[in-house]
């Protein structure tokens, strides 16, 4: 990775490690990465980011990493992180980011499944994890930290900067080591292996080439425009894919500066403090920032709140108007500036919107209700339909072509294709090579002439639109005929800001019914301002209050739905709410916070057979794991409620075939 050879346009560069060096020879002092340390922003210039990465590079070659080994990454989002991540794949590795918040368990699977020897770690919190997986996981061998705190008298574990230090030593001896190593790859070759988040079963290491990578990084940029600068927050798992398309890949292609928060806790101050102009938010962040809103407008004066409240049905009118070019008449166009103002302009700003040129939603569905709230703001907005299998993207919503019902349509060189059954089916230069050791799965996944079965039910509309139903495996019939599709209800519940989750059941049933999961700071917010007192998330999602509260809310769901031909049938006719929240932890939740449906309806089935015997109430006793790993037992007892039909509904109507 040294300037002289590197010369060339970033299309002749077909590995991450080759277009670092085109980065540091063409903008060595341009910023490549910002990390937030101490509440001071620290800035690093490609042309350090090229030698980090080739000291840290050289170091692990001394400790004995070699092509086709494999390295763990896990911890939080960090700049060491993403360039230990360059550094393997410059000898010819391939790293493997895990998900931070893993228990030992799961992070010992994915050691030993990946048949890693070295371990790239944040902190001590990561390190105790994985010298607890040494010891019964003999394939590792090698533990780097990255923050000393904590770790100063630790044996048999080595720093990064050490792991440099030899690094250094070695070049002095070897100056042409790394570069050699770089030479040698090619956009073939495993770039990384990324693990799924398992809502069916153990988690599935996919593994992805440059070539996969390299072609989605830039069909993305060149769809919407990113250009070299463009400033994004890396606060998502290192682990998603998501993130490594967005943060490392478009970062070497398009030359972004990625900047990585301080921690969890301050990522919305930091998002303000950056303001970036490019933007990435799963459903369930935008739903915290809009329970967030709505509780500071409930607590706002009488004049403030009810301005809020005319202003925002003006933006939900006009907003997507002007995004998308569409004429709006002078007054609505006055008033939206008004709006924007006092509104608009200030709660763009206290979310780190102002700045942003694209932004994208994406990994599972969005309630239309909570898609449009950031369009009426005048954010633009865009859900994008994806998967790690293609390198991400799949389809996104073209410019002036951005409708809630819809993911877009297919990006450049992606081919779609809908099943007799409605599965979606697509094939890319993002495909992805293999599933790591399991060809069984992979053969399942992806056919000989490279279509992938995606597991989603859809179809494509007049439009060339592609609308996505819910999983394939999900979507089923009431014993009436009438679909049901639980995620299409399930974000409509999810859109109010008193409802963290919910899960819905229905096929094969006479009726729909729902666990639902309050939000503890939003309901908390709500129970303190009427003066009623609780000491626990159990005992506040036991009172009759709540439960009141929440019943209006599936009521208004209803009344949605019976306005839906195609949903008509399926509104909600009974719900109780969970004694404890559901937790990834728990196995209730994957790491990316999807629902793992079987798995809950399994564990809860003396609740979900209350639902429909008939009972008032219902009591069940469940394993929990607690924040520090202990295990225990949480009991709780259940009121369960009806609901009348709202009037209007009727027989379903048949789904439209697929075209």
């Amino acid at each position: 990775m040294t300037t002289p050879a590197a010369g060339g346009r970033t299309e002749d560069r077909d590995t991450f490690p080759k277009l670092l060096a085109l980065r540091a020879a063409t903008g060595p002092d341009r910023p490549a990465y910002r990390e937030k340390e101490y509440g001071i922003w620290q800035t690093y210039r490609w042309a350090q980011v090229a030698d980090e990465v080739r000291r840290l590079a050289a170091g692990l070659a001394d400790l004995g990493f070699r092509r086709g080994d494999r390295l763990i990454v896990v911890g939080d989002n960090r700049p060491r992180l993403y360039w230990s991540m360059c550094a393997a794949q410059a000898l010819g590795g391939v790293p493997v980011p895990v998900y931070q918040d893993s228990v030992t368990d799961e992070l010992a699977y994915v050691v030993e499944h990946a048949g890693a020897r070295v371990a790239i770690a944040e902190n001590q919190e990561q390190v105790d994890k994985l010298l607890e997986i040494r010891r019964r996981v003999p394939v590792l061998e090698v533990v780097i930290y990255v923050d000393p705190r904590g770790l100063r008298h630790y044996g048999d574990v080595l720093s990064y900067e050490a792991v440099q230090q030899r690094g250094a030593e070695r070049l002095a001896a070897e100056p042409a080591l790394v570069d050699a190593e770089v030479a040698r790859g090619r956009g073939a070759d495993d770039a990384i292996m990324l693990y799924t988040s398992g809502t069916t079963g153990r988690p599935k290491g996919a593994v992805l080439s440059y070539d996969n990578l390299v072609w989605a990084a830039r069909a993305g940029a060149e769809f919407d425009g990113l250009r070299e600068g463009d400033e994004l927050l890396s606060y998502l798992p290192m682990a998603w894919v998501g993130d490594h398309l967005f943060s490392y890949a478009q970062g070497y292609v398009v030359g972004l500066v990625v900047n990585c928060p301080e921690s969890a806790e301050t990522v919305m101050t930091d998002l303000r403090e950056i303001g970036p102009t490019y933007y990435f938010a799963p459903p369930r962040v935008l739903e915290n920032l809009i329970t967030q809103v709505t509780i500071r407008m409930e607590d706002a004066g009488v004049v403030k709140r009810r301005l809020f409240q005319y202003f925002m049905t003006l933006a939900r009118r006009v907003g997507p108007a002007l995004l998308d070019g569409r004429r709006v008449g002078l007054v609505d166009r006055l008033l939206y500036g008004l709006g924007t103002l006092l509104i608009y302009g200030p709660l763009k700003n206290t979310l780190g919107m102002s700045r942003v040129r694209v932004a994208y939603t994406a990994g599972e569905a969005v309630g239309p209700e909570i898609f449009n709230f950031y369009r009426a703001l005048g954010v633009n907005m865009k859900q994008l339909y994806g998967q790690t299998e293609a390198s991400v993207f799949v389809t996104i919503h073209p410019n002036g072509e951005v409708y809630s019902d819809t993911v877009g349509k297919p990006v450049s060189k992606v081919e779609l294709r809908i099943a007799e059954s409605g599965e979606v089916l697509y094939r890319s230069p993002g495909v992805f090579k293999e599933y790591f050791k399991n060809p069984e799965a992979t053969n399942d996944t992806k056919t000989a002439d490279g279509w992938v079965h995606t597991g989603d039910a859809g179809y494509l509309d007049e439009r060339g639109h592609l609308r996505i139903i819910d999983r394939a495996r999900d979507v089923g019939r009431l014993n009436d005929g009438t679909l049901f599709a639980p995620k299409f209800i399930e974000n409509k519940l999810k859109f109010f800001p008193h409802i963290n989750e919910a899960v819905a059941f229905g096929h094969g049933r006479d009726f729909v019914a729902v666990f639902v999961n309050i939000d503890m700071i939003a309901v908390g917010d709500w129970a303190e301002r009427r003066n009623i007192s609780y000491a626990s998330y159990q005992e506040l999602a036991g009172l009759r209050e709540v439960h009141d509260l929440v019943e209006g809310e599936i009521a208004q769901v209803n009344r949605d739905l019976a306005a839906d031909p195609r949903m008509a049938g399926a509104q909600i006719r009974r719900f109780l709410i969970l004694h404890k929240a559901l937790d990834a932890d728990d196995g209730e939740l994957t790491r990316t916070n999807k629902v793992r449906r079987g798995f809950i309806g399994e564990r809860y089935k003396p609740l979900v057979d209350a639902l429909y015997d008939g009972s008032r109430r219902a009591r069940i006793k469940v394993d929990v794991t607690f924040e520090d790993g202990r295990k225990g037992m949480i009991e709780g007892d259940m009121e369960i409620r009806d609901l009348a039909p709202h009037p209007g509904s009727g027989p379903a109507l048949p789904l439209r075939k697929a075209s």
